[in-house]
């Protein structure tokens, strides 16, 4: 009952495949191959225009570069509080953008409200040069605890973004999560809401090591080039990160592998419903579960097989927990099956 995390799932076996399908032979590097190529093109068709798309290793990579192209001196850059790129990013945003910092804003359940982010950005514009700059504004979609921010919610950050001439970012390592969730398309998830630079994530979502950045005004990603270069995140055989993005998107595995691991999250969730000491601190949106319960009931079920962390609880939730209690965190993947689910909620029962 592996529970613990989406990176702790392994590779698609489709996905597997195609690594092995372009392992032999000769093809240009550093991004130049057909198939590069080919996976570029394939970007353009999912968010119904030209973008233009970097490959990295890491969602940590894609975000600070993210940040690493909008940089100002003394920049600062809105997200939430419980954001990744402010709580788990091991302080590379601010290093690879050149000693930008992160200012972080409340917000109920992992999204930033309008009003807190206009006060935040209104606290540093017009700019001072003892206090800094305004640099740009991140939102996670989906978020750290798997909730989603709607369509209308994004196009208010956008607007807000506009009024002050910030770019805005999207940190989508569940990104195919967050859209099945909502049932749209890429484009109207991203720049149609005013979203100007996205991290897109595959990790999580049964890529074995895929992750881009993707600029929707081509414009804006003139010294990406050489950034990410600068970053070491420039791969010579690129090609293995284009095979994997091509068997992903190929006969809309990518969504299909996360209509799943939403699924399964949602099966989760009307078990642990159903419990009579335990409960949901929050609906779940996207693949990752989070219920409270006693700290023995946790333990018994770590002493069981069951796989999960125990999870600070978010500061604008932290009045959920009582005494006694612990907060955990299930997250699901492509990998896991209704069985698993049964048996964890079996478990609970």
């Amino acid at each position: 009952m592996h529970f613990a995390s989406d990176n702790w799932a392994g590779v698609h076996p489709k996905i597997a495949e195609a690594l092995s399908k372009h392992a032999g032979g000769f093809a240009s590097a550093y991004g130049t191959s057909a198939l590069d190529k080919a996976v570029e093109k394939t970007f353009n068709e999912i968010f119904e225009r030209d973008v233009a798309v970097f490959f990295v290793a890491t969602g940590t990579a894609a975000n600070s570069l993210a940040l690493a192209s909008i940089a100002r001196p003394g920049g600062i850059t809105f997200a939430h509080c419980e954001a990744h790129l402010i709580a788990d990013e091991g302080g590379a945003p601010e290093f690879l953008s050149g000693g930008g910092r992160l200012r972080p804003v409340e917000g109920p359940i992992g999204r930033m409200q309008p009003a807190n982010l206009k006060a935040a950005i209104e606290s540093a514009t017009p700019g001072n040069v003892f206090a800094g700059q305004a640099m740009g504004v991140s939102l996670t979609q989906a978020s750290e605890i798997g909730t989603i921010y709607e369509l209308d919610e994004i196009a208010a950050i956008s607007a807000l973004c506009r009024e002050h001439d910030l770019p805005l970012h999207m940190d989508g390592a569940r990104f195919a999560n967050a859209l099945v969730s909502l049932g749209c398309s890429p484009a109207d998830m991203t720049w149609r809401q005013g979203v100007d630079i996205v991290s897109f994530g595959g990790t999580k979502n049964g890529c074995w090591c895929a992750e881009a950045l993707v600029f929707m005004d081509p414009a804006r990603a003139a010294d990406l080039p050489f950034i990410r270069k600068r970053a070491a995140q420039l791969f010579s055989k690129s090609r293995f990160i284009a095979a994997q993005f091509e068997a992903y998107f190929a006969g809309s595995l990518w969504l299909e592998l996360a209509a799943h691991a939403n699924a399964m999250a949602a099966r989760l969730a009307e078990r642990i419903t159903a419990a009579n000491d335990a409960r949901l601190a929050w609906k779940p949106r996207a693949n990752e579960v989070f219920a409270i319960m006693a700290k023995e009931k946790a333990q018994r079920l770590h002493e069981s097989g069951a796989i999960f962390h125990d999870w600070r609880p978010p500061l604008a939730e932290r009045h959920l927990v009582g005494e006694g209690e612990t907060l955990v965190r299930l997250v699901t993947s492509f990998a896991t099956s209704p069985e698993e689910t049964d048996r964890f909620g079996d478990l609970i029962a």
